[in-house]
């Protein structure tokens, strides 16, 4: 996965997306990787009300004309190409403008063009929102094979861009993927000479009449660490690493205010391109985390 040769920057102009900027700017500097600039355009509205009749005969006519749709493809490349020139004077970056719902038209340019790394914040924004996570950035996760940066619009609009990174921490479980995770968070974090730090978050089930585990919850806190210490073995890593008992998003969020961490590298599961992963975790820490997310 590292070194990251080409990186796709998805753009919908909003201060999230401007947030995001020096994120992307900072990662394909620092790994000269190829950046490519797109935006998802739509000429039919996805929502109508079907009493307006005129709109749906403006849209489906607009749609239909070959004309109408070449003078539309035009102007979002201008606008997508005076974007990349604003916001990386001097870098040179391909824009490129693509019709249709914006989650298809990132996996096309991904199957025809491919990229290392998407890069794009969440758009997490009130409550529905949030609890969606963004049908946009939630589709990219789910759907497509190359690494995804996200971030949370409002966390990254709060605060000075905390790039280069200094601080990264790794969040593992027992999966067979945690080693191939560690590896890329190792390779980034020595890439950019930061601190890494690994949590595994136990989640143990709550007290119940009918069954206790408060008995086996140091033995499953001692597994946990024995893990760890396997995998750090394994790699030649000599770092910190926390356990912790809590619910996974809770806990992670509360390491990384703790170590003050500038990124979050997690996997993405086994379980890709089944309905179930539309809810899994991953998505409640790439929605809750206050620092930027690299799933791998």
């Amino acid at each position: 996965m590292l070194p990251f040769k080409k990186i796709l920057f998805p753009v919908d102009y909003s201060a999230s997306c401007a947030a995001t900027v020096p994120y992307v700017m900072d990662m394909t500097r620092h790994f000269s990787a190829e950046l490519t600039i797109m935006h998802a355009y739509a000429l039919r509205p996805m929502f109508v009300n079907r009493d307006i009749e005129s709109v749906l005969v403006y849209s489906d006519l607009a749609y239909a004309d070959p004309k109408v749709m070449e003078e539309a493809r035009q102007i979002e490349e201008q606008r997508v190409r005076e974007f990349a020139d604003k916001m990386f004077p001097g870098q040179h970056a391909q824009s490129m403008a693509e019709e249709g719902e914006a989650g298809f038209a990132i996996h096309r340019v991904l199957e025809h063009q491919g990229a290392d790394l998407v890069m794009m914040p969440t758009r997490g924004s009130g409550l529905i929102r949030r609890f969606l996570l963004g049908s946009v950035t939630a589709k990219v996760l789910h759907d497509v094979s190359a690494a995804v940066w996200t971030g949370i619009g409002s966390a990254i609009e709060g605060h000075a861009p905390a790039v280069p990174y200094k601080s990264i921490i790794c969040a593992l479980d027992e999966t067979e993927e945690a080693e191939a995770v560690l590896r890329a968070a190792a390779a980034l974090a020595k890439s950019y000479q930061a601190n890494l730090a690994l949590v595994h978050v136990l989640e143990t089930p709550p007290a119940a009449p009918e069954i206790d585990f408060t008995p086996y919850r140091q033995d499953l806190i001692d597994a946990a660490h024995a893990h760890l210490r396997g995998l750090k073995g394994r790699l030649n890593l000599d770092v910190p690493d926390v356990v912790i008992d809590a619910g996974i998003s809770d806990g992670i969020r509360e390491e990384i205010v703790r170590r003050k961490a500038d990124l979050l590298v997690v996997g993405r599961g086994h379980d890709q391109g089944t309905f179930s992963r539309v809810w899994s975790r991953l998505y409640s820490i790439v929605r809750d985390s206050p620092c930027p997310v690299l799933s791998v």
